[in-house]
């Protein structure tokens, strides 16, 4: 979709990336490292002082102490800790239960390995888990459980009893929880965000994925993290040393630089909030409407009044006929399920939302 919003002259709403630069701050700090010689191989776990700041964020805002050395690795990107988690426990035959719709990595690394990919299908408008069918699809063959939280493409969160239901299933079983919390810092309206890192019964069973992209409005940069107890770090590293080995090393200085001040994630879900509730704004005076978002930067929206298309064709014709690119949610489910459902990324300047806006009126 973005290829086609490039070729047509749309506005790329499809995608999940900013349209704006990051902190001219953060691209002096790299900058500064690579004028000190930080250019060479970074250690294979990351660089320390970046692993350290990490542990203390963590600590400070979920009372999760991990060590630095042992349990944190740095990542080329969020997709890539998420393969390398799922390459190091996921054995040919294992079952690894995924909620759809789903970002699009998860299944291809689990059928990579061998493993099989058992999915249950959310639907809207809240996209809520069936935690009865989940305990259904355990037995002795289930290895993993992927979740995503704040979810894209849905923009759904867990809440507590989401937790509760989780834990009680898991307990006593030898399952592996792989969870993608790359968008942690985008929620909205006052909600917490239950990382898995927050409740030792699962921390000590998780994989915890995050991306520095996200937050920091840098996606081409492709540095991430990955969390996990020791035990389970140190298989971790046995595919990540092989995979990439090491990542960028003047980026990982610049970050660990940039996070003393821990305002620069502390103020993302106000920043994030307000261009939400500004395109919110906007989106209701079209003929779509809303679904709920509390976290992520992607608001979806339905077409039920406007067309009884597919939501590939039609979001195909709204980039091609009206100029705005959008992702179809069908995408994100197996067998292309189809709710009549589409997703648009809020991460752009005012200025974009609002031409965007202006040319769905026409819709």
């Amino acid at each position: 979709m973005s290829a086609l919003a490039q070729q047509v002259g749309a506005i790329n709403l499809s995608q999940g990336f900013p349209d704006f630069n990051t902190s001219p701050e953060l691209i002096k700090l790299v900058n500064t490292a690579m004028k000190k010689g930080h250019n060479q191989y970074a250690p294979m776990a990351g660089v320390q002082l970046l692993r350290e700041r990490i542990a203390a964020k963590t600590e400070k805002l979920y009372g999760a102490a991990y060590d630095p050395d042992a349990e944190i690795t740095i990542t080329a990107g969020g997709t890539q800790a998420i393969f390398t988690a799922i390459t190091a426990v996921i054995n040919p035959n294992d079952e690894v239960i995924i909620f759809e719709p789903a970002f699009d990595c998860y299944a291809p690394a689990i059928k990579l390995m061998g493993g099989i990919v058992k999915s249950l299908e959310l639907e809207p408008p809240d996209y809520r888990i069936p935690w009865s069918m989940v305990k259904r699809l355990i037995n002795n063959k289930t290895r993993m459980i992927i979740l995503n939280t704040p979810h894209n493409p849905t923009a759904t969160i867990l809440h507590k009893e989401d937790i509760d239901q989780l834990s009680a299933i898991v307990k006593n079983q030898d399952i592996f929880i792989l969870s993608d919390e790359v968008y942690e810092h985008l929620i909205y309206n006052g909600e917490i965000h239950h990382s898995m890192a927050l409740y030792p019964e699962l921390r000590q069973r998780s994989f915890i994925v995050a991306s520095f992209g996200k937050p920091f409005h840098a996606t081409g940069w492709k540095v991430g993290y990955c969390m996990a107890p020791a035990h389970l770090m140190n298989e971790f590293r046995k595919v990540h040393q092989f995979l990439v080995f090491s990542v960028n090393a003047p980026i990982q200085y610049a970050i660990a630089e940039y996070l003393k001040d821990e305002n620069t994630y502390l103020s993302l879900p106000e920043f994030f909030q307000q261009k939400r509730d500004h395109f919110r704004s906007g989106i209701q005076q079209t003929r779509f409407k809303l679904l709920p978002c509390s976290g992520s930067y992607f608001q979806s929206v339905t077409y039920n009044d406007i067309t009884d298309e597919k939501d590939s064709d039609f979001a195909l014709r709204l980039t091609k006929d009206f100029g705005v690119a959008v992702i179809p949610t069908s995408a994100f489910y197996t067998r292309a399920t189809d709710h009549h459902v589409l997703r648009l990324c809020f991460a752009k300047r005012q200025e974009t939302l609002d031409k965007a806006v202006e040319r769905l009126l026409r819709v």
